[in-house]
């Protein structure tokens, strides 16, 4: 089985991407969607962010709330730091745990991972290819604006914060850049696809 790591910035087209290579077939787990399982009443991280970062973050049903947590780590390195050491192993162990069982179901089949800050975090490392996808940045801010709730101010700080593009490219194998229509990262999305394949087969 092979492990891909699919990244890119804020509001790049990742999912998009990652929808398109489930399609042909590849397992897609999407880093975000776990973590935001671990942060749910019961989940493996949902206790201890609330031991660090108090029960003002909680609802009035006892859930997290997103948007409350984020205020508090926003702009602060250190507290962004400590929230994902407490997230990260969480969501790690659930992808080990797909990605074992698809192996198990598909030896020679292609499991892709969906996270924003793979290279970051150094997590690219357990992969053993990486997609980027880029878009301009033009283009990030305008479709980050369509998001519910989203303000111009907090998308560009965000943005600020990422690590540059051309960096990024330096840990890439692929890139796909979404910056033209759809077709065109659909036709660049089937040849990352089909060159995957032919390194698994």
């Amino acid at each position: 089985m092979l492990k891909v790591g699919l990244t890119g910035g804020l509001a790049c087209g990742k999912s998009f991407v990652g929808e398109t290579l489930a399609g042909y077939g590849c397992l897609l787990i999407q880093a975000d969607e776990l973590g935001h399982a671990a942060l749910e009443p019961g989940g493996e991280a949902y206790a201890e962010v609330v031991r660090e970062f108090g029960r003002e973050i909680l609802d009035g049903d006892g859930k997290i709330e997103r948007r409350a947590l984020a205020s508090l780590v926003f702009g602060a390195p250190e507290r962004l730091e400590r929230l994902n050491s407490l997230v990260h192993p969480a969501v790690m162990r659930r992808e080990d745990e797909l990605m074992a069982e698809f192996r198990a179901r598909e030896p020679l089949g292609i499991a892709v991972v969906e996270a924003a800050i793979l290279i970051e975090t150094g997590s690219y490392k357990r992969y053993d290819r990486i997609i980027l996808v880029a878009c301009r940045e033009d283009q990030k801010v305008e479709r980050a604006m369509r998001r519910e709730g989203a303000r111009e101010a907090d998308v560009r700080a965000r943005l600020s914060r990422q690590m540059p593009l051309e960096e990024k490219r330096k840990y890439a194998d692929f890139v796909i850049d979404t910056s033209g229509e759809k077709e065109d990262t659909v036709r660049q999305t089937r040849a990352a696809y089909e060159a995957l394949r032919r390194i698994e087969s």
